[in-house]
């Protein structure tokens, strides 16, 4: 058995996050694929044994359960000493991990959702106040990628991680064309990928029952 398994489905940007950084770390960890469309996470059996919280992604060690993904990731790289902020960049790696769950994924991820997981199409009105709210948190980290390589500076860490989760997904899928949009980001992402142990969450986590995409 590897030392970590991540609970996860391909289709959850969450998951992805926690799982490129232990693929980039070159970790030895597998996926274990989550029932997500059949309504696993909401047992009691399964919320009793793998997370209360009822989401993905897990990250099990050592019979220890761990889930959310800012959290993880934190303890991964003071674990493991690999992507990991120095002491310095401590309070930019909290401000950015929370503007990450509160706006960057979360609107992101919920506009993406509605979009093309739902069985009948999302009120345009719903759809178009996430995409503003995206939009609107798109441009503050595009602004902030414009002089620098990464997050916090000229290399990669956990902050990196989380906010990519969600950028690798098919046009198809998000809607949003980043290269013409946020060429920052753009680069960004694609300058991430190139890291060794790099690959694209569907590839990366194949595994799971993922929603059925409606398009």
């Amino acid at each position: 058995m590897a030392r970590y398994r991540l609970h996860c489905v391909g289709a959850s940007g969450n998951s992805f996050k926690v799982a490129l950084f232990l693929n980039c770390a070159g970790l030895d960890w597998e996926p274990v694929g989550v029932d997500f469309a059949g309504g696993e996470i909401r047992r009691p059996g399964w919320r009793a044994a793998t997370n209360v919280m009822g989401e993905v992604p897990v990250l099990e060690a050592d019979g220890r359960h761990m889930s959310q993904s800012g959290a993880i990731l934190m303890w991964l790289a003071e674990t493991h000493g690999l992507f990991r902020p120095t002491s310095e960049e401590a309070f930019e790696t909290m401000r950015w991990l929370l503007f990450d769950n509160h706006k960057f994924t979360s609107n992101f991820a919920q506009h993406r959702f509605q979009r093309c997981f739902m069985p009948e199409p999302a009120h345009p009105a719903v759809l178009a106040y996430l995409r503003a709210r995206t939009e609107s948190a798109f441009s503050i980290v595009d602004r902030h990628l414009a002089q620098r390589c990464f997050m916090l500076g000229d290399r990669p860490t956990i902050v990196d991680f989380s906010l990519l989760g969600y950028l690798y997904y098919p046009r198809e899928e998000t809607g949003f064309d980043l290269a013409s949009a946020f060429p920052a980001i753009d680069g960004w992402r694609r300058r991430v990928a190139e890291l060794p142990g790099w690959k694209p969450p569907y590839e990366m986590m194949p595994v799971g029952n993922s929603p059925p995409l409606h398009l």
